[in-house]
């Protein structure tokens, strides 16, 4: 190693020391990826002001597993963890971000360093990285309780107090053992032409009665670092996958992802949940990869960014699609006779119990869910026409005998006094078709 590579070498060590802890978690990544994008499609479905993706530990993994990987560092990078010091955990994760770090590498972070200390807790705000689609919020906490279990709710807020029109997600907060400090970040997504504010609030409040407290940090956003900084690429060509036409508008590339634009034609005889191993890959054989999409016939599907890199030519590829007949979307359920009356083949109730206010139905579902879309709904109604909420879905490999099967919880949200009969809608299902494609975007030089 040279004497310039030389001041790195601690810096690196400690970096592959995080990873080698994020590297022993046993999580599918994919499924993991998929709890993500269904939480951000649900939330953006519901059309509230303030939407997010849930922190179930399947999603905190997902954050981990979408970024791991090997790590090199360069002098741009070193100089980027000086300035957060006691963060190396938290960006040794997002280093596998290519357009992230790249945007890091072009000195595109807002130092930011506010701390909010009360009741023996603090939350500091270490720095932001923004730009017209996405903002990574960089931040610690320490010396509140329950950290571990991350008992604690996030909201964003602008200028006047009122929640940001953003979906964003975060993981369980990661251990700094040195100080007991515990470090994270927040990844947001400006949806419907939301746009960074010009003042962010941050609030941390505790949902453990026991030890209540709301942590608030307020910080000017430095918009002129990345203003002007989109590209646009017009696309306009047709994907055909396995029958289903696919219409793929535009590509806008922002410095901290890349968007791509996509239509589904309503002629379709599928619902398509997702497209399965999507990448965009470079004339140089350099894939970017996708992590979350938001939408349902009309979606944007998000990119690692390319906008430093400056390709000349793009590539999209996959393996096929998550989807099922339309005419397999809805169905119904008796609660008392277990019976499923339309719906995929194969779907069967297995029982339900009561927790609290909530119903929770446990269904078969004649798939494996390794690599794949978790089973949910997005429309539950009682026989009277009211519609009742899920939140959440848990699922476990295998089925009596049959390990192609996985058992599938769904969480139905006051649905605690339900009986008789059930309509819903599927949301998402596990079911892949294999159908290879590719599809060329020329990219301006």
């Amino acid at each position: 190693m040279t004497d310039k590579q030389n001041p790195f070498e601690d810096l690196e060590t400690r970096l592959q020391a995080r990873k080698a802890e994020y590297d022993t978690m046993h999580v599918p990544d994919l499924t993991a990826s998929q709890a993500v994008q269904a939480g951000i499609r649900q939330a953006s479905n519901k059309r509230k002001t303030k939407l997010r993706w849930l922190t179930s530990s399947i999603s905190a993994a997902a954050l981990i597993l979408l970024f791991t990987g090997c790590i090199r560092v360069s002098p741009a990078f070193a100089s980027f963890v000086e300035q957060l010091p006691g963060m190396e955990g938290v960006v040794s994760l997002i280093r596998q971000d290519k357009g992230l770090m790249m945007a890091i590498d072009q000195s595109l972070l807002q130092k930011v360093g506010i701390t909010d200390e009360h009741d023996g807790g603090s939350v500091t705000v270490e720095g932001i990285i923004t730009d017209d689609s996405r903002m990574v919020i960089f931040y610690k906490m320490k010396g509140m309780k329950n950290i571990e279990k991350f008992d604690y709710d996030i909201d964003l807020l602008d200028g006047n107090g009122k929640d940001l029109p953003v979906g964003f997600g975060y993981s369980a907060p990661h251990s700094d053992s040195d100080d007991q400090g515990y470090e994270n970040f927040i990844d947001v997504v400006f949806t419907d032409k939301a746009s960074p504010p010009d003042v962010l609030t941050v609030v941390f409040k505790s949902r453990d009665n026991a030890h209540p407290g709301v942590w608030k940090v307020t910080l000017p956003v430095d918009k002129n670092l990345t203003k002007g900084m989109k590209k646009i690429i017009p696309v306009n060509e047709s994907l055909v996958i396995d029958g289903q036409r696919i219409q793929v508008k535009q590509a806008t590339i922002y410095p901290t992802r890349l968007v791509l634009d996509v239509q589904m034609d309503p002629s379709n005889t599928k619902k398509i949940f997702g497209l399965s191993d999507l990448q965009l890959v470079d004339e140089q054989g350099r894939a970017w990869r996708t992590d979350t999409s938001i939408g349902e016939d009309t979606r944007s599907i998000y990119f690692e960014s390319m906008y430093f890199a400056k390709p000349k030519k793009l590539t999209l590829q996959g393996s096929g699609f998550s989807g099922l007949d339309k005419k397999e979307l809805d169905f119904s359920l008796n609660l008392k006779t277990r019976e499923v009356a339309g719906g995929p083949f194969g779907l069967q109730m297995l029982g339900s119990k009561v927790q609290g206010k909530d119903l929770i139905i446990d269904f078969s579902v004649p798939d494996n869910m390794e690599n794949s879309f978790v089973f949910n709904f997005n429309k539950v109604k009682d026989s009277t026409g009211k519609s009742y909420e899920t939140p959440g879905a848990s699922w476990s490999p295998g089925y009596g005998k049959g390990q192609d099967h996985t058992t599938v919880s769904i969480t139905i949200e006051n649905g605690a006094k339900l009986q008789g009969e059930l309509r819903m809608k599927i949301a998402t299902y596990p079911s892949k078709i294999k159908s290879p494609f590719s599809l060329e975007i020329p990219v301006n030089p």
